[in-house]
């Protein structure tokens, strides 16, 4: 319920009068989430999560919202409409973190407390929480791939958009670590933009294919740029030749992980980060402390290192990613 919708209760209700009973119960704290793109894969499980979270905690109601498209305008669009509805906390995976801080400024300027995940570069925020140190994990990817490559070959990396913070981070640093150890890896096109389109992905996976045709390796940063790269490598019928590695989802990357065409899947788990924003929105609400080395009670997130972050804010940083592939992709039902 917002503020104004609150407002407009509690002045029907004056005048009047129980016997016996309490004449309102307090109101619960309003947290919305607002994703990169409703109706992904991703941000459904982060929907679960989401939704937990109000259903086991006494005191605040939740739910989730995003653009129908991966469109950083539009997400800033619902951030304002929130502003004007008066709701108690917002948690934002932003598309483009830059061009959200105007909008997380107003909202906590009106009181509003502001979470964010996926945008450690953001100043207008509370609290980022991170699931994992994010150059550890770029770095961890081209250990991978270099892996499968034998340490050596052509290989490219795809973003969701060069505006998206994490997806470039995991491509800059898997350009360094292979820059650092393994020179006989060739990066070529780097950090191709799929805007979270699988269909992107799989045009662009073709056009570098064609393009570099002795290309060994594919770095998906996106969740879903795998599932087009691994469209292509399967069409072109080089599937258990080309190493493909990236985040993803189990579900959706399981037929093209047990064919070959992916060869392996990293990720966090969107349901715990959704649970995880919205308890870090509720404990600022409630003015809770939040301490370097803090168990909130979910696996990858028993340890929480608590840092400074570019603003005024923290950054909240778990250990929670997880590494899949043919073998074990059936023990994750998601």
């Amino acid at each position: 319920m917002s503020k104004l919708n609150k407002i407009a209760m509690c002045a029907l209700m004056v005048g009047t009068m129980f016997t016996g009973s309490q004449a309102i119960a307090q109101d619960d704290k309003e947290i919305v989430t607002v994703v990169k793109l409703l109706g992904e894969t991703w941000f459904r499980r982060m929907d679960v999560g989401v939704t937990e979270y109000g259903k086991v905690t006494e005191g605040v109601t939740t739910k989730e919202i995003g653009p129908g498209k991966g469109d950083a305008a539009q997400q800033v669009r619902l951030v304002e409409d929130l502003i004007a509805k008066g709701v108690d906390a917002i948690a934002v995976v932003p598309f483009d973190p830059p061009m959200m801080e105007g909008a997380l400024k107003r909202a906590m300027d009106r009181g509003i407390t502001v979470i964010t995940h996926e945008a450690s570069n953001l100043k207008n925020t509370q609290v980022d929480m991170e699931a994992f140190d994010n150059d550890a994990f770029g770095a961890h990817f081209n250990d991978q791939i270099a892996k499968c490559m034998g340490e050596e070959g052509t290989w490219t990396s795809f973003v969701g958009s060069l505006g998206s913070l994490t997806h470039v981070q995991w491509a800059d640093a898997s350009a360094a670590n292979a820059e650092a150890k393994y020179p006989k890896m060739k990066l070529v096109s780097a950090k191709n933009e799929s805007f979270n389109d699988a269909n992107t992905a799989y045009n662009k996976a073709k056009e570098l294919l064609k393009k570099y045709p002795d290309i060994k390796g594919f770095e998906g940063g996106s969740a879903v740029d795998v599932i087009g790269i691994g469209r292509a490598v399967e069409e072109a019928g080089l599937a258990g030749k080309i190493c493909v590695y990236g985040i993803g989802m189990p579900t959706d990357t399981s037929r093209y992980l047990k064919s070959g065409a992916v060869t392996g899947i990293s990720l966090w788990d969107p349901k715990d980060a959704g649970f995880i924003m919205n308890k870090i929105a509720h404990m600022v609400l409630n003015g809770e402390e939040l301490k370097d080395g803090m168990d909130l009670g979910v696996p990858g997130y028993t340890n929480m290192q608590l840092k400074k972050g570019p603003g005024k804010g923290v950054l909240l940083v778990g250990q929670a990613w997880l590494d899949i592939n043919k073998d074990n992709v059936d023990q994750y039902q998601f």
